[in-house]
């Protein structure tokens, strides 16, 4: 449905994840007859859930705590832990700042260069433990690091940017020809964002295992005030699901997972993701609030600390749980933001769904929710 703005411009409506909910039906389970395992190429895992590649949710130890809970731990090789030999002293000095200070300050601290053979070291940490390693480059980035990425042992590979595409022209530099680049890696690849069909379409035919869904919808993202740019969830998960749908009957059959990554703070945004056709979701603010993870109640994203133009700021998200409570329970709190396997479950258990797969289909309302 498109609405008019104006005499020469329309817009189609969209929505959040606050504009939908689920809807029961004839059937319901037990909520331990539920399934919610997911796999991605060879590896399978306990939960569909990521966390995300930020210093304020993602170190090597909550990178390992997060695959012996049955999820994966996607560790930001451009961040403190591939710059710095400790940077415990430096997340704490971010999560001190006063908040009028916080950006320039963190602009000077992430301006230390990356180390390659840190890179190496930490995800051969991860590894050790024997869980699934994942890393996290930008697209910018890539080119310059995958190789001693890939040579560590990664298991995963995430290309993660606010948007990534496909076909990135630029007349300053050769841009990474994503296409050749997943052909000739042997790991699986992640990459996004990507928030409309078209632009998820052309990157799973880059081959990509994976695509990430969103565009700075997270509670530390400024994107839509500094850039004018958003694309609300609800409606780019679905476009995105309608894309794998599309591709599937254009490739033969080949499956690419698509992963909620932004605006899921709560147990009910991750229903709804996977309600609206997600595989698994990629968490950031609802995984900040552990009390074991390393932004001790803060969150920041990389682009709180662009060089040039930040599009993020580190915000106060506060403790709930440790990380184990915040995924299994038991929750101290009514508020969506612990227990979320727990909760995830129950809701596919009153909508009578028995896995994923088969929650994807349940019915969805439009029913915007307000807070008094």
């Amino acid at each position: 449905m498109e609405i008019e703005i104006g005499r020469s411009k329309r817009a189609r409506r969209v929505y959040a994840f606050d504009d939908i909910a689920i809807v029961p039906s004839r059937r319901t389970r037990d909520p331990e007859d539920v399934s919610v395992t997911w796999s991605i190429d060879a590896y399978k895992f306990d939960t569909p859930f990521l966390a995300a590649p930020m210093d304020s949710v993602v170190s090597p130890t909550t990178a390992i705590m997060m695959g012996q809970l049955g999820g994966v731990g996607v560790l930001d090789l451009e961040g403190l832990w591939t710059r710095y030999e400790n940077p415990e002293p430096l997340l704490a000095e971010i999560r001190s700042l006063p908040d009028d200070k916080a950006t320039a300050r963190m602009q000077e601290i992430y301006s230390q260069p990356i180390k390659p053979e840190l890179v190496t070291e930490r995800l051969a940490e991860i590894r050790a433990a024997g869980v699934t390693v994942a890393g996290a480059l930008s697209p910018q980035r890539t080119q310059e690091l995958y190789e001693t990425v890939v040579a560590a042992g990664v298991d995963l590979f995430v290309i993660r940017g606010t948007t990534v595409s496909a076909e990135h022209v630029s007349q300053n530099q050769e841009p990474l020809n994503l296409k050749k680049f997943i052909y000739e890696l042997d790991v699986p690849v992640i990459v996004g964002g990507a928030a409309t069909y078209t632009a998820a379409l052309h990157l799973m035919r880059t081959g990509a295992a994976g695509v990430l869904v969103g565009f700075g919808g997270g509670a530390a993202s400024t994107t839509r005030a500094s850039l004018g740019i958003h694309a609300p969830m609800a409606t780019a998960v679905a476009d995105v699901a309608g894309a794998r749908r599309d591709y599937m009957d254009e490739s033969g059959g080949r499956y690419v997972h698509v992963i909620a990554d932004g605006g899921l703070s709560t147990s009910g945004d991750i229903v709804k993701a996977i309600a609206c056709g997600a595989d698994a979701v990629m968490l950031g603010t609802a995984l900040a609030r552990a009390s074991d993870a390393p932004g001790g109640g803060f969150h920041w994203g990389a682009e709180s600390h662009h060089a040039q133009l930040p599009r993020g700021k580190r915000v106060e998200v506060g403790t709930v749980a440790p990380l184990e409570e915040i995924l299994y329970g038991p929750a101290p709190v009514a508020d969506g933001t612990a227990n979320l396997v727990g909760a995830l479950r129950r809701s596919m258990a009153t909508t009578g769904y028995s896995d994923l797969k088969e929650f994807q289909r349940v019915e969805v309302v439009v029913a915007p929710y307000r807070v008094k």
